[in-house]
C-alpha cells in the first residue's frame, strides 16, 4: 500500500492570483504608512481594505482554498486535544521548577568541585 501522497501542480492563474494578493496586501501596507498624515480611520481602512482584497484574490485560487482547509483541519485537530487540569498543569509546572533548582545546584557543586580541583589541588593557585 503506498503513502504518496499527490501534489497538484499549481496553474500560471494560480500562481498570478496569488501575486496578485501580495501586491494588494502590501500595498495595504504601504497605504498605512504612506498616508501618515491622515486620520487613523482612513489609515486602518486603506489596511483593512487592502488586506480584505488580497483575501478576497487568494481565496479564489487553489492554494488560497488548500490553506483555508488546512485552517480547518488545524481548528477541528485542536479541539481534539485532551488539555491538562489546573491542577495538572500546576504540578508539571513545579516538577519542572524543582529539576531546575535540583540541576541548578549539581552544576554549581561540580563547577566549584572542578575549581577547587583545578586551582588548588593541581595547581596550587590560590585566588
Amino acid at each position: 500500500m503506498s503513502n504518496q501522497s499527490v501534489q497538484t501542480v499549481s496553474t500560471s492563474n494560480d500562481k498570478i492570483k496569488v501575486a496578485l494578493a501580495i501586491v494588494a496586501a502590501i500595498a495595504g501596507v504601504v497605504g498605512f504608512y504612506y498616508l501618515a498624515d491622515k486620520p487613523a480611520l482612513a489609515r486602518a481602512g486603506v489596511l483593512v481594505a487592502g488586506l480584505a482584497i488580497a483575501a478576497v484574490i487568494l481565496w479564489t485560487s487553489t492554494t488560497g482554498r488548500e490553506f483555508l482547509n488546512f485552517a480547518k483541519e488545524s481548528v477541528r485537530e485542536t479541539k481534539k486535544v485532551v488539555w491538562p487540569t489546573r491542577r495538572e498543569a500546576s504540578q508539571i509546572t513545579g516538577i519542572v521548577f524543582a529539576f531546575v533548582l535540583i540541576m541548578a545546584l549539581f552544576l554549581w557543586g561540580t563547577d566549584k568541585t572542578l575549581e577547587f580541583l583545578l586551582y588548588d589541588v593541581i595547581l596550587g593557585i590560590r585566588k
